[in-house]
């Protein structure tokens, strides 16, 4: 099979490392040679995170290129609009739509860009936005925002859902494993 490639951006602190690592491992699994690359801004709380997640039959090298992913999962919608161009003509973007204010926000330089979706939608991006802190903080932790990801995400990947939660019970600690399954199903399902 060809190289495909997954891009996961989001703010230090949310997770995305975690979400990529458990990514990898689902591939992993499933018998594919896979690359993982973390490749930080600014990686404290608050900073940019990029992950590069790309797998197939023999994949040389872990970086993604403008226009090469297949798909980019996002954090935050800020994000999903930054790393747009990453995606390949008919790519999907899976993105959270909690917004998180950025410093020149903070410090009142800029405003929050408004109408994300709709901008993005409007250049002819697929975008699957959902309020994944709502569905984490049902699934009884606000940092299960990842985990609702990967549940949204899993309607990308022609994978049995015994092999995403066989990945999570080996990437995440077993006194957080009910909760988490919980919120990937809420992000499955939503």
């Amino acid at each position: 099979m060809e190289t495909k490639n997954v891009m996961i951006v989001g703010v230090g602190g949310q997770g995305s490392l975690l979400a990529s690592k458990l990514l990898g491992k689902l591939l992993l699994d499933a018998g594919y040679d896979v690359k993982v690359s973390e490749v930080h801004g600014m990686s404290q709380r608050g900073g940019s995170v990029v992950t590069y997640v790309r797998y197939g039959d023999k994949v040389y090298s872990p970086v993604i290129d403008k226009g090469e992913a297949d798909v980019i999962v996002s954090f935050e919608l800020l994000e999903a609009a930054r790393w747009m161009e990453y995606l390949k003509p008919g790519g999907q973007i899976v993105t959270n739509i909690q917004q998180i204010d950025p410093m020149p926000v903070i410090t009142g330089a800029m405003s929050y860009p408004e109408e994300l979706v709709k901008k993005m939608t409007d250049e002819g991006v697929k975008v699957d936005a959902l309020d994944c802190l709502k569905l984490a903080e049902e699934a009884g932790s606000s940092k299960a925002v990842n985990i609702v990801l990967m549940g949204r995400l899993s309607h990308y990947f022609d994978m049995p859902r015994d092999a995403w939660m066989k990945a999570m019970e080996a990437m995440v600690p077993a006194k957080f494993l009910d909760m988490n399954r919980k919120a990937f199903e809420l992000g499955e399902k939503a």
